[in-house]
């Protein structure tokens, strides 16, 4: 099976870079690929539980991570990143898995492709 590691860096909104992120995962899972969606930075807002955008344009992100995660891709979030935000794994939707930098470079060094948003 091949596998791909989709690295997103830019917030949630603002950009489609996380909504482009997130089809590029589904994608991959629809076409049987092991999918590892990699939240860095700002990217790490797109896995916040109770996201509220229904007095904006755009379109929510929390149910595109927990389709993600429903149909099979594993969602990480670097814990520095969370550290800097001041999150904490409560904060985050469930089944998204906190990792470190070195659990990281070893999910994207075991992976065929690699993108970044």
């Amino acid at each position: 099976m091949d596998s791909i590691s989709i690295i997103l860096r830019r917030p949630p909104y603002g950009t489609t870079d996380a909504s482009e992120a997130v089809r590029h995962s589904l994608g991959g899972i629809t076409e049987d690929m092991a999918v590892k969606l990699i939240l860095f930075d700002g990217g790490i807002t797109t896995a916040i539980k109770g996201q509220n955008t229904d007095s904006t344009e755009y379109l929510n992100m929390e149910s595109g991570i927990v389709d993600c995660i429903e149909m099979g891709a594993e969602v990480y979030v670097d814990r520095v990143s969370m550290e800097v935000a001041g999150l904490e794994a409560k904060d985050l939707i469930d089944g998204v898995r906190v990792s470190n930098s070195f659990e990281i470079a070893d999910i994207i060094r075991n992976t065929h492709t690699t993108m970044i948003f």
